[in-house]
């Protein structure tokens, strides 16, 4: 779905939802760049990590490009395009758990139950935002969705992944605590998106309401994607400085 010269002429000054997707879109796209050229530099134990990072960052912005013009050209939500981005880039944001701790012995078990419990999260969370958005059953759907979410918030600080980053050394074991702050408070603002988009999104109450979920969702997946990046990324950087010492 293209726009023309005029439809982009036309498009308001203080119209914040498209303005966040275009923000993310250019966001990303330079955050893939830079993870993409930044790989050759990087110890090659690392480089599979970055290289997921900028796969993260380049399918969301690809996403973006065309939830925008989706957005623009019906003034809906583009929910289902949303939830396929998120389908490919949540589970890869997990595999970056696994990838870390590998060498800390990390089982690709452990890999299948981050991936098993993203996907369940975002598969309920779509039924209750896209398939019963007006109706009470939104919330029950939500609070299974958020089952999964726990289930990785658990494994994260106090499962799996939490024993063996203590095992990896101190580097790996601030980058994991870094990266499950990422998933503890950076992931709470996709609820608050549900609960904007849903009449049900919290016990059937309508609560913020006037709040674009598109709004809260774009500044939450660019803070999420390119800060999870960021820390792989500073991971390698510091890892790369103590080989050179």
């Amino acid at each position: 779905m293209n726009l023309t010269l005029l439809d982009i002429q036309s498009i308001s000054n203080d119209n914040y939802v498209a303005f966040t997707f275009f923000i993310g879109c250019m966001a990303m796209m330079a955050a893939s760049a830079f993870f993409f050229f930044e790989m050759g530099n990087m110890e090659k134990k690392w480089r599979t990590s970055i290289l997921v990072s900028g796969l993260i960052t380049f399918i969301a912005a690809v996403h973006y490009y065309y939830m925008r013009d989706y957005n623009l050209a019906t003034g809906e939500s583009p929910t289902f395009f949303r939830y396929v981005d998120w389908l490919l880039t949540v589970p890869l944001m997990c595999v970056e758990f696994y990838l870390i701790t590998k060498k800390a012995g990390a089982k690709i078990g452990l890999l299948w139950k981050l991936i098993a419990a993203s996907v369940f999260m975002l598969v309920t969370g779509y039924i209750g935002e896209a398939i019963y958005p007006a109706e009470k059953q939104s919330w029950i759907w939500g609070f299974v969705s958020s089952i999964g979410y726990f289930y990785i918030v658990y494994l994260i600080w106090f499962g799996d992944v939490a024993k063996l980053a203590d095992k990896a050394g101190p580097a790996v074991a601030k980058a994991v605590r870094t990266l499950a702050w990422f998933v503890l408070v950076g992931w709470a603002i996709y609820p608050i998106g549900y609960i904007a988009g849903t009449e049900g999104g919290l016990f059937g109450l309508k609560i913020l309401e006037g709040v674009s979920l598109d709004v809260v969702y774009n500044i939450g997946d660019a803070i999420n994607k390119i800060g999870f990046g960021l820390v792989i990324y500073a991971l390698a950087q510091s890892d790369k400085e103590l080989v050179k010492a």
